[in-house]
């Protein structure tokens, strides 16, 4: 199946005929082709969304929050197409799919669909001045929004549903790894009733489309979720051009347990939190530190509760643990267990490649478990993003709090503990953007996304994202 560009409402091949495979993770074959768009390809896309902008900007809020909320109905009544395909595509489970990714996608415009219609201007009145200051709240114009492979439609309409909500027209780009979604997407948005340039996604690599999103010099906005160094380089070509940037970028979560945390449910949530999405989830609980006085128990019973998962193809109802998302990948998260082989740490669990029936060189790895010896080795310093986790124990909330800060990291923190005194002081000191207690990945859209330090730069999310794709404007009237 071949994957065409998305400009100005209409489907186009790349302009110089390049084209890139698409690969299904579950199996290890090459099942379509995708655009690797040049610059000729991105300036098509910008010139539609310039086009576009005046007319959609002036756009009454009611008309944009009624087509927001009609995407989201047309993607509710094809859930199982895109469940079956962000499966094929990212080799995650059917099921997580259908419960999870795609849900949630429509959640995000028919969020961002009604939140626009309550997002207000605020107003000063200089008593004793005889003036009043109100602020206007404008779309930027044309904006950027490039998206990650690990939740391919769930991220990618988290950023476009607010920037078109405020008025702006996009030019977007999906994962070059997992397309297939966001071009089913496109299908819906005539459907919808969107008009034509307010949105247009390109595709191709990091290298060539990406890069020419990111140095164009009239899209004046970048929304980018990835990798923290991919993250570096935009910031480092887009802030001299003096561009609005939201980066969200990696995490290595500590998930902090006290022996008074309410056990069963802790350690339900603890396989979750830290094999969902095969590990494959910026905001998974790499990093597991336990209180000496369980964690002997604590590691009897999670080992034993994580070799209970089942490693299979997508497709199976029974599967835990789909593929992984690429060849590359998966050499990737392999040469991490073996550099913790090599530091001495101990596997308590697998770290072996799986072969699937009838799926031979589909991409899969068993659940992995680390016991460590130290938050200085690599496996807790660096980003894996697989099915990989390390645990160690503590004594004092003084150490782990040490530990769980000593990254460069800073996305999100989960903590075990029913000591409300202990949880306020340890969510103030965690550096962190999220901090879950007692639960983990337990969303409200209205909130505040996104992390500290090497996790990334402004928050999505909520009046947050659609603060980022607008630019502040006060006006003072003396009467």
């Amino acid at each position: 199946m071949n994957i065409q560009n998305y400009i100005n409402g209409n489907f186009h091949n790349p302009i110089e005929n390049e084209w890139l495979d698409n690969y299904n993770p579950s199996n290890g074959e090459v099942y379509g082709q995708l655009p690797n768009s040049s610059k000729e390809d991105v300036e098509n896309a910008y010139i539609a969304a310039k086009s576009a902008f005046p007319t959609w900007s002036q756009t009454t809020l009611e008309e944009r929050s009624r087509i927001l909320i009609k995407i989201s109905e047309l993607l509710e009544s094809s859930i199982q197409r895109f469940a079956e395909a962000e499966s094929k595509d990212n080799g995650k489970p059917i099921g997580l799919a259908k419960t999870v990714d795609i849900p949630r996608a429509a959640s995000n415009f028919r969020f961002f669909g009604n939140a626009i219609t309550q997002f207000a201007s605020e107003s000063h009145d200089s008593v004793g001045q005889n003036a009043i200051n109100y602020t206007l709240r404008q779309p930027i114009g044309v904006v950027g929004c490039i998206s990650p492979w690990n939740l391919p439609l769930y991220l990618f309409t988290w950023k476009i549903a607010p920037a078109i909500a405020v008025g702006n027209c996009v030019v977007a780009k999906p994962s070059e790894v997992t397309p297939m979604t966001a071009y089913l997407l496109s299908e819906l948005l005539n459907k919808a009733g969107l008009p034509k340039g307010v949105l247009n996604i390109v595709h191709g690599l990091g290298t060539t489309t990406g890069q020419a999103i990111i140095e164009h010099p009239d899209i004046k906005a970048i929304s980018f979720t990835g990798g923290t160094t991919t993250g570096a380089h935009i910031a480092k070509v887009a802030a001299p051009m003096f561009k609005k940037l939201s980066l969200e970028l990696g995490g290595k979560n500590p998930n902090i347990i006290f022996a008074d945390c309410d056990y069963e449910d802790m350690l339900e949530t603890t396989v979750r939190s830290s094999f969902a999405n095969q590990g494959q989830i910026c905001l998974c609980g790499s990093r597991i530190f336990v209180e000496a006085s369980i964690y002997d128990k604590f590691k009897t019973d999670f080992v034993e509760k994580v070799k209970q998962l089942k490693v299979g193809h997508p497709s199976k109802n029974d599967t835990d643990i789909g593929a992984l998302v690429s060849k590359a990948h998966l050499k990737k998260v392999k040469n991490y267990i073996n550099m913790a082989k090599a530091e001495n740490n101990v596997i308590l669990c697998s770290g072996n490649e799986v072969t699937v029936k009838g799926f031979e060189n589909g991409y899969y790895l068993e659940p992995t478990i680390i016991e460590v010896k130290t938050n200085e080795c690599t496996v807790n310093q660096e980003e894996i993003f697989g099915p990989v986790v390390s645990i160690m124990p503590f004594n004092t909330e003084d150490e782990v709090l040490q530990m769980a800060n000593q990254v460069k990291y800073g996305l999100s923190a989960t903590l075990w503990t029913n000591d409300v005194k202990r949880t306020m002081r340890m969510s103030n000191q965690l550096q962190a953007g999220i901090v879950w207690v007692n639960t983990w990945m337990l969303r409200d859209l209205r909130t505040p996304f996104g992390g500290v330090k090497a996790s990334g730069i402004g928050r999505e999310g909520g009046f947050e994202a659609l603060r980022f794709f607008t630019e502040a404007k006060n006006v003072c009237i003396k009467y």
